[in-house]
């Protein structure tokens, strides 16, 4: 039997990695077997480049493509190039309007800006963890000075529906926002989602749409769900990604993405 190869779009937190930041062995040797049968496995994260690449190494991807920065950056794998990876596409916007917006409302909260695989500016510390690569404290003039492809707003004080509260009341216009499972808000230029990211993949790879699997498990994957002829959301998914999936499955810390990946096997 020959197998039609999809394209496989995997979240990493809370799906192939639980809370604890630990991927499952079990979890691990299925996405290896899925991309050995052909298939084209694409991580799909709001990580950054710096914090995606050791997820990569660790499933054994070197090739194909990866999508960073909740689809801000789309990255092409070859084991060949010096980092093992090329930036094919990198959206940026001027963050300052809606930091701005942001910060009046919240001024307590602290802010990170990225710099493409490198690390972060920000203008106070975040928690310890949070943020890979290099991280430097710069005065609030400085994260607006430039075009960025992403600004994580945070309060370790917070909930996550502080945050969507937040969003809401202010209006956030002329960009892409997505609130995390905590009080965490990504900001993302216009337009720009994990979904919109993969769109270009699946062109690049040349999959046909109803060979598309997406599994995710937070307000981000949203629109990976829904451009997915197959969108799955995990158990540990909050109502709403669940109500825009084809089909849930079980919760991150029971392995939920083993018997998704193995239906393809």
């Amino acid at each position: 039997m020959t197998v039609t190869p999809h394209l496989v779009a995997l979240d990493i937190d809370g799906t192939t990695i639980n809370h604890a930041g630990e991927m499952s062995p079990v979890v691990r040797d299925t996405v290896r077997a899925v991309a050995r049968a052909g298939h084209h496995v694409t991580i799909a994260t709001g990580r950054s480049i710096i914090a995606t690449m050791p997820i990569l190494h660790e499933l054994g991807i070197e090739t194909g493509y990866a999508v960073c920065s909740n689809g801000a950056v789309t990255l092409r794998l070859d084991p060949a190039l010096e980092r093992g990876y090329e930036v094919i596409e990198a959206v940026t916007f001027d963050a300052a309007p809606a930091l701005n917006l942001l910060r009046a409302e919240w001024p307590d909260a602290v802010v990170a800006v990225e710099e493409l695989g490198i690390g972060f500016k920000v203008n106070a510390p975040f928690p310890d963890g949070e943020l890979q690569g290099d991280i430097t404290v710069v005065p609030w003039d400085e994260l607006l000075a430039h075009p960025v492809t992403r600004v994580t707003f945070r309060d370790p004080t917070g909930t996550a529906e502080d945050f969507m509260d937040l969003a809401e009341r202010i209006g956030l216009h002329g960009v892409n926002y997505s609130v995390g499972f905590t009080a965490w808000l990504d900001v993302n230029p216009e337009g720009v989602s994990k979904g919109s990211a993969l769109e270009l993949v699946r062109r690049q790879l040349g999959v046909e749409p109803a060979y598309t699997l997406a599994v995710g498990d937070q307000r981000n994957d949203l629109e990976m769900l829904h451009w997915a002829a197959r969108g799955v959301a995990m158990g540990n998914a909050p109502d709403e990604v669940k109500a825009v999936a084809d089909e849930t499955t079980l919760d991150v810390d029971d392995d939920g993405l083993v018997p998704v990946l193995q239906s393809l096997l």
